[in-house]
């Protein structure tokens, strides 16, 4: 099969530019049986794609990864010129991984489109708050529903709100779960980057991680009261809150803002850390020193932070509402994103129990390795064989 890919979002730093590359990169190396293109509008990316893949520049005036974001839209000539490109009759699949940078196609191809979650659809004021922007999203995914010959999503959970919250018939919406970079793994001795400790993360004390956006629906309002409430008893007077994740070049909806605010007035800015985006091998490096990580959000369609920090070793409270108790088991400790005692008491829990702290561990490293991008490319390809023959 000639199969074309929308890579667009291949170069952003959230989620959908890491769930991206992991996929692409192992599905372009397992399967030798049908060529792949993967088309761009950004030269920024080109370097760093696999050999496999054929590559198709579409030059664009502003790349998707920005111009889909919370507060605007892509441009109808610059669409237009993605649309025709990819239409093309050369191929027998186009898959999008991402309905985020979907475009319509006008081919006999079938089409594979990934909606990764019904986050924007369950909490439209929390991540598409302007009213133009989210007219253009609900547009954009009503079309992808409508053009796919089949509806992608990372794990049981998303397409269980899918099948509800959409309506489809259930044979039309497939599971491609998500896996873990070899990158993250537990380290001998890990030690904190002159970045890390110009931040003041040298490895010692206790440590609090959050790993992700400032998105509204990530609830980082109950983290940071949480964290405050704590950090008044004598017993936890060296802990620290490290907030990782991107907040000047944010596409996305952010209020980090209210986040920073937040910590000012609760005179905690001497406790919490922001580390903006970091790169893996400082991230790698960061978990396997954090005490705990935490990922309170009110939905998640995977939850990947919590995979990763798992699979480096560090014990994970994360949000019922998700996949993860399903996929980190008895690795991780789970809470309801709307109970702050429950937060409270978990944390409390990991942060002074050496026995939990061991157990989560060894459970979460067990778990996070049963999660391989192998495994979700080859889900894929069977996928794409179902459909061709459909």
């Amino acid at each position: 099969m000639r199969i074309g890919v929308d890579a667009t979002c291949w170069g952003n730093r959230r989620g959908y530019g890491r769930h991206a590359r992991g996929l692409l990169s192992t599905l372009t190396g397992l399967d030798q049986n049908n060529r792949y293109a993967f088309f761009l509008d950004s030269e920024t990316c080109l370097s760093h794609l696999p050999s496999q893949a054929e590559v198709k520049l579409v030059r664009n005036s502003v790349p998707a990864s920005l111009a889909a974001s919370s507060n605007g839209h892509r441009s109808l000539p610059d669409m237009w010129r993605m649309s025709r490109a990819m239409s093309h009759r050369e191929f027998d699949v186009l898959l999008f991984p991402t309905v985020y940078s979907y475009v319509p196609v006008f081919s006999r191809a079938k089409k594979i489109v990934m909606i990764h979650d019904v986050i924007a659809e369950s909490y439209p004021n929390l991540t598409v708050p302007r009213s133009a922007a989210r007219f253009f999203w609900n547009t954009k995914v009503a079309l992808g529903r409508w053009q796919a010959d089949a509806i992608v999503t990372v794990s049981d959970y998303s397409r269980r709100g899918i099948l509800e919250y959409f309506g489809l018939p259930a044979e039309r919406v497939f599971v491609v779960g998500e896996g873990n970079d070899p990158t993250f793994r537990l380290m001998e001795n890990p030690r904190p980057s002159p970045r890390l400790r110009s931040l003041g993360i040298v490895g010692n004390g206790r440590s609090v991680i959050y790993v992700g956006g400032f998105n509204p629906h990530k609830n980082l309002e109950l983290l940071v009261d949480t964290v405050a409430k704590l950090s008044n008893r004598p017993d936890f007077a060296d802990l620290r809150l490290v907030m990782v994740g991107e907040y000047e070049k944010e596409v996305f909806h952010s209020y980090f803002g209210n986040i920073k605010r937040q910590v000012e007035r609760g005179g905690l800015s001497e406790r919490v850390i922001f580390t903006g985006y970091l790169p893996d091998n400082e991230l790698v490096t960061l978990l396997n020193v954090s005490t705990v990580l935490v990922l309170p959000s009110l939905l998640e369609g995977f939850g990947l932070p919590a995979i990763e920090a798992a699979a480096c070793g560090c014990p994970v409270i994360a949000t019922k509402a998700s996949p993860l108790p399903s996929l980190l088991g008895d690795g991780a400790l789970y809470i309801d994103p709307t109970d702050q005692r429950g937060l409270e008491i978990a944390l409390e829990r990991v942060l002074t129990s050496t026995e939990l702290r061991q157990h989560l561990k060894e459970n979460g490293l067990a778990a996070a390795g049963r999660l391989t991008w192998k495994a979700a490319a080859q889900q894929m390809i069977e996928v794409m064989q179902q459909v061709v023959m459909q």
